[in-house]
């Protein structure tokens, strides 16, 4: 199945210290590249996250946080990190001297503030087995949108290639006629250059016919890219980099029809083809 490198997903589990969240954000990226947002009580555990990720994700920009918020205790009294509460207000005390215009710290920023309160330690080891089962059912979550995205994205690519078979299919009965009429034109010419006995112009135009009535390769090798298009989208898998060297291949040769041509329809044909591969090459930039 094809894989576009956007999604999203956001889960939350009960434990029995708190409430765990794990948000993951993923965009296009020509690299795997993990970017983590953990509490600093849960650092520990990023290695085992980045992993599971690893595991699952080949490409893409994966943004990841983590939180926490501990569980309240009935029948205890909260009690203040005292030594913690007299350096931030140390803290603040000096910023605000160096930006009188700071704004003061308010009661629920500082009861907010990590390990401020005595019954809010973190224990990572008890959260470690919780944290990795969240992150596996938040990759398969991701994954799913990833996928549900790739589907969009191989329909509207097969509905690009299906537009692209006709316009060469639409052109190939053309030629015959196209090189006629180009041949009756180089005939003139020739019979111009004779007259006049200019061998130069005879080698040029003799040249240049022989440029311009072979454009069958051309049609031959669009029909075939095509073809390979089609089948890296059914194969499915990472298929970003493929399909992306594909439409340069695909948009060499829209670039050759056109500059061999001998009519105006191959000529428009050619401009339609590298619009359509311009649009294709667009989207494939967010396949895995």
């Amino acid at each position: 199945m094809i894989q576009s490198m956007t999604g999203y997903a956001a889960l939350a589990r009960e434990t029995a210290q708190g409430s765990l969240f794990l948000e993951l954000k993923s965009v296009n990226n020509r690299f795997l590249d993990v970017q983590f947002r953990v509490i600093e009580e849960l650092r520990s555990l990023e290695p085992g996250l980045r992993e599971l990720i690893a595991a699952k994700i080949g490409r893409g920009k994966i943004d990841c946080r983590v939180g926490f918020t501990p569980a309240a205790v009935a029948g205890r009294q909260l009690s203040l990190n005292a030594e913690l509460l007299q350096r931030l207000a140390e803290l603040e005390r000096e910023v605000r001297a160096a930006m009188p215009g700071a704004q003061p710290l308010g009661a629920g920023e500082v009861l907010r503030w990590p390990g401020m309160l005595g019954d809010a330690a973190i224990a990572a080891d008890e959260l470690r087995e919780p944290c990795l089962a969240l992150m596996r059912d938040a990759l398969a979550e991701l994954c799913a949108t990833r996928a549900r995205e790739g589907g969009k994205l191989r329909d509207m690519l097969l509905e690009r290639v299906a537009k692209m078979q006709a316009l060469v299919d639409r052109v190939a009965p053309l030629l015959p006629l196209a090189i006629a009429a180009y041949q009756e034109k180089l005939a003139a010419r020739l019979r111009e250059a004779l007259a006049a006995n200019d061998e130069e112009r005879i080698r040029q135009e003799i040249s240049v016919f022989g440029i311009k009535v072979d454009v069958a390769e051309e049609l031959n090798r669009l029909a075939a890219h095509l073809q390979e298009v089609r089948r890296v989208l059914d194969a499915g898998g990472a298929a970003g980099k493929r399909l992306d060297f594909l439409m340069q291949e695909l948009n060499r040769e829209a670039n050759t029809l056109g500059s061999k041509s001998v009519s105006k329809e191959v000529s428009e044909a050619s401009i339609e083809l590298k619009l359509l591969i311009e649009q294709m090459r667009e989207q494939i930039q967010n396949i895995e």
